[in-house]
């Protein structure tokens, strides 16, 4: 009898075991994710803060978000704004644990202003982090961060997104730096004094030998080098200089999606010599060579109704519109995010790629990843292609610890190493 139960439980086993051993996609990315919580690389709500409060966070509710549609507000980018994409329950329904938050000021702006309001958008992401203290935690160290996922609370550390925020000042580099700036972009949407932006005639052909000290004495003092959106020539420069693994903190891939912010096969074989990290981001522009080449064809056409109508906007509107109409935009979508994961992956190696999603930077977002709560989408969507958990937590926030690490290492070896000198300007 005793012979006839063990036979019995062990067939049971031989049949239920293999399904039992199996997960589903979504159970492989909530293991991923319980383990290795998301870093991202960029989220702009400083920036949402800045725009839609004057940085005045009385009143204001980081728990919930989701009422805070401004259908009448006038916005750098046009008139309306629907509600931010950001907030507590969101970030933690999306499982992020570690949040690079940019405190992005516009590249238009004077340099003396752009300090003065770079240092406004460090004070209030401080002062947010500050107001929430149970689920935040302000990080500026690897080791913080780690300390606060076992807390479950969000480490929460500073981006400068443009160079034109240290007002050509390697004196503020610094200073912004002892304020906790631990990554920053070289350029933003324009070139700056020294570097070339991906969206600008180039100026520099890369970096000027001033920028190319702003890459060294940041990699000396332990900030990260940020290549999303300089120019391809910037981005080889910085490489040529960088002795530590550098980032993107939001860019995708060039070799699906043309659009100059992506980052083309040369750079990103480059970039697996340095040790360096690219993360993908979700604006559609980026994600989808459809919805790219529709924004070109676009802006043409606009010029086209606007030439062919000189002196009657209402015309040129009104044949834009037919235009449209007759040409529905294509949508980008989740599983084409995870194609340029995939591409970078299969090109450089999953110890090179992360995410940077690019929330609240006022662009639109891919569908299915509307706000911070649709990451398990996407990592089900890698698991879904094959991503074993392991992978699935490089991808998350491993890849991202290990570059900070880098930074952080690179740094207290040349802690001897006097700062670079450069005479002041006024």
């Amino acid at each position: 009898m005793r012979y006839r139960l063990v036979l019995g439980a062990a067939i049971w086993l031989g049949c239920v075991g293999p399904a039992l051993a199996a997960p589903t996609p979504e159970q492989t990315a909530q293991a991923a994710l319980t383990e290795a919580p998301v870093w991202d690389g960029h989220n702009d709500v400083p920036e949402q803060l800045r725009d839609r409060r004057k940085d005045v966070l009385d009143g204001f509710d980081f728990r919930d978000t989701t009422h805070t549609a401004a259908p009448k507000l006038v916005m750098p980018w046009g008139k309306g704004v629907g509600a931010m994409q950001t907030d507590l329950t969101r970030l933690h329904k999306g499982h992020v644990g570690a949040q690079f938050w940019s405190v992005y000021v516009s590249a238009a702006l004077p340099e003396p202003q752009a300090v003065q309001a770079t240092l406004e958008q460090i004070d209030v992401l401080k002062r947010l982090v500050a107001r929430y203290p149970a689920e935040m935690r302000y990080c500026d160290t690897s080791a913080c961060v780690t300390e606060a996922w076992k807390t479950h609370q969000i480490a929460s550390l500073i981006g400068i997104e443009g160079g034109h925020s240290i007002g050509g000042s390697l004196g503020v580099l610094r200073q912004m730096y002892a304020l906790g700036a631990r990554y920053m972009t070289l350029a933003h949407f324009r070139n700056n004094a020294w570097a070339d932006s991906a969206t600008d005639v180039p100026a520099h052909g890369g970096l000027t030998p001033f920028g190319k000290d702003v890459v060294r004495e940041m990699q000396r003092i332990g900030m990260l080098v940020d290549l999303s959106h300089v120019s391809e020539g910037t981005m080889m420069a910085a490489l040529d200089v960088a002795k530590a693994p550098v980032m993107f903190s939001h860019s995708s891939a060039r070799g699906i999606d043309a659009h100059p912010r992506n980052v083309p096969d040369g750079v990103l074989d480059r970039l697996k010599a340095n040790g360096g990290l690219v993360m993908a981001n979700d604006v559609p522009d980026y994600i989808s060579e459809a919805v790219r080449a529709y924004a070109v064809a676009d802006k043409a056409e606009a010029a086209r109704d606007d030439a062919n109508h000189i002196g009657d906007p209402a015309a040129a509107a009104a044949d834009h519109a037919a235009w449209t109409a007759a040409h529905p935009a294509p949508h980008a979508t989740v599983a084409q995010l995870a194609d340029h994961i995939d591409y970078m992956v299969k090109r450089i190696g999953i110890d090179h790629v992360g995410v940077g999603g690019d929330f609240d930077g006022g662009a639109d977002n891919v569908d299915g990843f509307a706000d911070v709560s649709a990451y398990p989408a996407l990592f089900t969507e890698l698991a879904r292609r094959g991503y074993a958990k392991a992978d699935l937590e490089k991808i998350a926030s491993g890849n991202m610890l290990r570059v900070l690490r880098g930074a952080e290492t690179y740094a207290a070896a040349h802690r001897g190493d006097p700062p670079i000198e450069t005479p002041t300007v006024f």
